[in-house]
Formats: C-alpha cells, sequence, structure tokens
C-alpha cells in the first residue's frame, strides 16, 4: 500500500453487537440486516464474522443468490421482494424469503409456476407511508396468501418510522399493527434497531437490526457506548505533510478558514472521493496519534486539513483517525450534518479495507 488510507472492519465488535442484540431481543430471531453491501463494510466480511447468525436481510437478489451459492443456509429475506415475476423463480430456486408490498406481489405469487413455495412477509403500512398495504386490510391479504399454493407461510411486518424519536415514539403504529395482526395468529417482525433497545415489547418473532450491528447509536440522545455497542469500522490515514501558518492565511478550497493564529496545520491523505463527507465543517472531529483535534477548511477530492497546534508532537506519518475505535463516527456524523448510516455507505472502493 502506498497512499496510507484504510479501513478496519473489526469482526469481533460485529459479533458483539449481534450478541448484544441477540440479549436484548428477549427470544426473537435477529436478522442482520447486509443491505448497501453490509452497510459499507463489505457483504462477505459481515457473513464471515456472523456464522452463527439466525438470517440475514437484504435487498440485492444477486447478492442473495451469492450468499446461497458461498453455502450460506441461514433464513435470507429480501426486504422489497422481488421486482418483476420471473424473480420469483430465483426466490423459488434459492429459497429466498420476501416481504410482499403490493397487489402485483401476490398477483405474481398466483400466477407462478415454482420449485416450492416461498416464505412470506406481509408488508403492512403503519403509517411510515412508504411500502405495504394499509394494515386494517391485512385479514384480506392473509387469506388471499393463505389459498396460494407458492405460499408455505406468512409472517407480519411492518416498520417504525419514529421509533428513534422519544418525543414521537411508535404507539400510534403500534396500536395500528396490533390491531390489524389481532385474531391472526402468526408471526410478526417490527423492531428496528431503536425499536430492540427502547420498545421491547415490539421485538416478536423475528428483529431487523441495522445501524446497531455495526456499532452506531439510532438515537441522537443516547451514545453507541451508553447502549453497549462496539464501533466496527475505524477509517484512518495518515498526515502527508505539515504548513505553518500565520495569521490570516486561508486554509484550503474557497478560502473557507482563516487562521486566527499561527498554527500548524496536516495535510491528511482523505477526501471526499475516499467516502469522508465533504459538507463537513471546520471543527468536526479526528483523532491525532490518540489526541483529540479538528478539521480546518473545506474538505478537498483526496486531501483534507487539520488542526495540529496542540499536537506538537505530530509529524509526517502521524495515524489520524477520521472514526472508529477512537473517535464515534456518531460525533463526526453529527459535526457534519449527516447521520452515520451515510457516512459508512459511502466508503469507497478505493479505501483498502482490512478484516481485524
Amino acid at each position: 500500500m502506498s497512499r496510507p488510507i484504510e479501513a478496519l472492519v473489526n469482526a469481533a465488535a460485529l459479533a458483539h453487537n449481534y450478541q448484544l442484540i441477540q440479549q436484548r431481543a428477549l427470544g426473537a430471531r435477529v436478522f442482520a440486516v447486509v443491505k448497501a453491501n453490509g452497510y459499507g463494510h463489505g457483504l462477505q466480511r459481515v457473513i464471515a464474522a456472523l456464522p452463527a447468525a439466525d438470517g440475514f436481510a437484504i435487498l440485492e437478489l444477486d447478492a442473495a443468490i451469492a450468499m446461497r451459492a458461498s453455502g450460506l443456509q441461514q433464513t435470507i429475506l429480501l426486504l422489497e421482494g422481488v421486482f418483476c415475476p420471473d424473480e420469483l423463480l430465483d426466490c423459488a430456486q434459492h429459497n429466498l424469503s420476501i416481504a410482499v408490498h403490493s397487489p402485483e406481489h401476490i398477483q405474481w405469487l398466483e400466477q407462478a409456476q415454482l420449485v416450492r413455495p416461498l416464505h412470506v412477509f406481509l408488508k403492512l403500512n403503519t403509517g411510515m407511508n412508504r411500502l405495504g398495504f394499509a394494515a386494517e386490510s391485512a385479514a384480506q391479504w392473509v387469506e388471499r396468501l393463505s389459498r396460494c399454493a407458492n405460499v408455505v407461510d406468512v409472517t407480519l411486518m411492518t416498520h417504525f418510522a419514529t421509533a428513534d424519536e422519544p418525543a414521537v415514539g411508535i404507539n400510534s403504529q403500534w396500536a395500528r399493527f396490533c390491531a390489524a395482526a389481532q385474531g391472526l395468529n402468526l408471526p410478526i417482525s417490527t423492531a428496528n434497531s431503536a425499536a430492540i433497545f427502547a420498545y421491547p415489547e415490539t421485538n416478536g418473532d423475528w428483529v431487523r437490526p441495522g445501524i446497531a450491528l455495526y456499532g452506531s447509536s439510532p438515537f441522537a440522545d443516547r451514545t453507541a457506548e451508553s447502549l453497549g455497542l462496539h464501533p466496527v469500522m475505524t477509517l484512518r490515514s495518515e498526515v502527508i505533510a505539515i504548513q505553518e501558518l500565520q495569521a490570516g492565511d486561508a486554509v484550503g478550497y474557497g478560502a473557507t478558514f482563516l487562521a486566527p493564529h499561527p498554527m500548524r496545520v496536516g495535510v491528511v491523505a482523505c477526501g471526499y472521493a475516499d467516502g469522508y463527507p465533504r459538507h463537513a465543517p471546520t471543527g468536526t472531529p479526528v483523532v491525532v496519534d490518540g489526541q483529540r483535534s479538528r478539521l480546518v477548511g473545506r474538505v478537498s477530492m483526496d486531501m483534507l486539513c487539520i488542526d495540529l497546534t496542540d499536537c506538537p508532537a505530530a509529524r509526517l506519518g502521524s495515524q489520524v483517525e477520521l472514526w472508529g475505535s477512537q473517535l464515534s463516527i456518531d460525533d463526526v456524523a453529527k459535526a457534519a450534518g449527516t447521520i452515520s448510516y451515510e457516512l459508512m455507505c459511502a466508503l469507497a472502493t478505493r479505501v483498502p479495507v482490512q478484516l481485524v
């Protein structure tokens, strides 16, 4: 490796977070949500770190087929279901479970000629108004699916819009879901990361943790550390140049930062082409050789600048953690006005990744 930037994916931290979620899930089975290439961590790396997972939830059919081809035996759920009737043939061949969220899905199931019936997760819209059947119509769709020869069983599913916002909560959606499920005697899957920690009554039969699995807090007011989660991804690089500035000197494109006094500024081999957010402002935290410091100036494509004034021992080659084991990705995301999901998923393919 010549350019010093790299990402580390901590397999032990991933396994720890999964086990913690299992403990919080009160007997429910746990889908590891691995969509978007395992939230940027690498799908195969995540799977390798979770050999005992109850199941995996994903969006991409080709990735799900590859998971089966690799020998994976656990339940694999396609969270958005299929996008055309022909994909049902692949799902049956590879024993993939599917979300069903529209009348067209049910019609396709009724008309298909499949080698085996499918496990169906019937998506109910309880107020997020994204995917799913109106919750109040659940019974009629369950009855129709029960008569379909291509369906082996049905699990009821919904998704909470505000489980991570205590001021709003889930009461309305949960009440609507419970009313819809009453008397149907079917397994349920409702809890996302936030609900697992805040609303254990929703755990049901399957929970679907995403962001918590990767060591980030689903809440704005609770840290990952306070939840017992361990950071999985570390993004780090090195100082590749040092500039000695005088008061009034500018830093970076647009001269958005002017030195208020004499400063040492380090140039780091990391930029928005590596997945670091271009919109991260001056003051976004970094860690230099174990010491917390800050970003200064505008992030460019391949480099960013950091304040070394209070890091007198810093030199060329000093290690800079952009987020990870010493610096919460949530802190970086908050400073940049975004969420940790975006930072994880934006990691560029040019960044070397190590499973540690």
